[in-house]
């Protein structure tokens, strides 16, 4: 199944539950690579800079029975209805797994779980080997152990986004970890947490 195929496949799988939601996909943008005798508009190796000087939380998208990749480019985006969205490269080959699956949970990775990010960014290895997890209490998806928060949603819609395809849950379910532990953080191609240097009021 093609990406542009994995995208459709959740559309109809969300049709065939009865969703009461609009999850028609938006019409696909005009999408043109930049010819090999033309200058591409941005650098990629300053986009990347750039872009990484804005810091970012980190998650791990888990979907069942155990398919999972780690994700920086999550966000909520609306209260009412509650929905999220992340955004997953077109090649991805976790994501037809996800959209076959319909449903998913976000995993907000503590500061501590670092490595556990490493290895769920790795193709072709065995992701949940070692890795406590029980079902999310809605879809099912894991629900990593010692996650800061945990967001267990369906999919509501698909969008294409140039190289990425723009995933839009509906959220069934959610919560935080009893320790309230410092969320894992990303910027400039590096880890890093949060540090309290203010005097406390």
């Amino acid at each position: 199944m093609g990406h542009a195929g994995a995208a459709a496949a959740a559309v109809r799988y969300l049709r065939s539950t009865g969703a009461t939601a609009p999850v028609e996909p938006l019409p696909r943008p005009e999408l043109r690579c930049v010819g090999e005798d033309e200058r591409a508009p941005v650098d990629q190796t300053e986009f990347r800079r750039v872009l990484g000087t804005f810091p970012t939380g980190v998650t791990i998208v888990t979907a069942p029975p155990e398919a999972g990749f780690a994700c920086q480019s999550f966000s909520s985006l609306s209260l009412d209805p509650p929905l999220v969205a992340f955004m997953v490269g077109r090649t991805s080959t976790t994501w037809p797994r996800i959209a076959r699956a319909g449903v998913f949970c976000v995993n907000i990775l503590a500061a501590d779980q670092g490595d556990l990010c490493r290895a769920f960014a790795v193709r072709g290895a065995d992701k949940f080997a070692n890795v406590p997890h029980d079902p999310a209490p809605t879809t099912g998806s894991p629900r990593l152990t010692g996650a800061v928060a945990w967001i267990d949603c369906t999919i509501h819609a698909v969008h294409t986004g140039g190289d990425h395809l723009i995933v839009v849950g509906r959220v069934k379910s959610l919560g935080t970890s009893a320790t309230q532990d410092a969320p894992l953080l990303f910027h400039r191609g590096r880890f890093g947490r949060l540090h309290d240097d203010e005097p406390p009021r």
